[in-house]
């Protein structure tokens, strides 16, 4: 019994080490971006677009029109594309903007999005998911740069980030694993790669 449970044991962690070197493969032959924008004379500093594609597991980064580079992410658990709360575990679809830009404690860096937008506070208000009042409270605090209210149900919590303590492990499994609370997760190098050129204001849309 004992020698049977080794066995698996051994079996599981063998497989386990193998899809993580497998993974370390797959991302050696990954170019940095510095080397593409240097290579493509691509000035990133002033014209940055994300495009989030959650069916394609990807962030794509453009220089205005111009395709750059993509990254493997993660996404929320629920594979729904309509958030109504903030512990609902989903990823919205929309068009968005930075609107903080930060370190986090647990996911290393992390860049808000100025989700819920007028549109989405909107259809949460039609569909009956927030009152009158937190509506209203939600428009009030998009009249500037400043992330949308926090202290409703939709919460204010969506953006990228990074992957935390466990980015060796996430980032060079082969798969994909969706884990996040609805955010959007890259590796700690990957979003390093991009952090020079993120702004309040750069344009984020989400998309199936």
């Amino acid at each position: 019994m004992i020698r049977t449970i080794i066995y698996f044991l051994g079996s599981a962690l063998l497989f386990f080490a193998s899809m993580i070197l497998y993974g370390m493969i797959l991302n050696v032959a990954e170019i940095p971006l510095e080397k593409i924008l240097t290579e493509k004379s691509i000035d990133l500093s002033s014209n940055l677009n994300l495009i989030v594609h959650k069916n394609e597991q990807k962030l794509l980064v453009y220089a205005d029109t111009t395709f750059v580079k993509s990254y493997k992410i993660a996404f929320g658990r629920s594979p729904s594309n309509i958030k109504r709360s903030a512990d609902d575990y989903v990823t919205p679809i929309g068009e968005y903007s930075v609107c903080s830009i930060g370190v986090s404690e647990n996911y290393y860096r992390l860049f808000k999005i100025n989700f819920p937008n007028k549109h989405d506070a909107a259809e949460a208000y039609k569909n009956g998911d927030i009152s009158k009042q937190e509506f209203e409270k939600i428009l009030n605090s998009l009249g500037s740069a400043e992330c949308p209210a926090s202290d409703t149900k939709l919460g204010a919590s969506i953006g990228i980030h990074g992957i935390g303590t466990y980015d060796f492990i996430f980032k060079n499994l082969p798969f994909v694993f969706n884990w996040t609370n609805g955010s959007i997760s890259i590796s700690n190098e990957n979003i390093d790669e991009i952090f020079p050129y993120i702004k309040i204001g750069t344009k984020v849309r989400i998309t199936n």
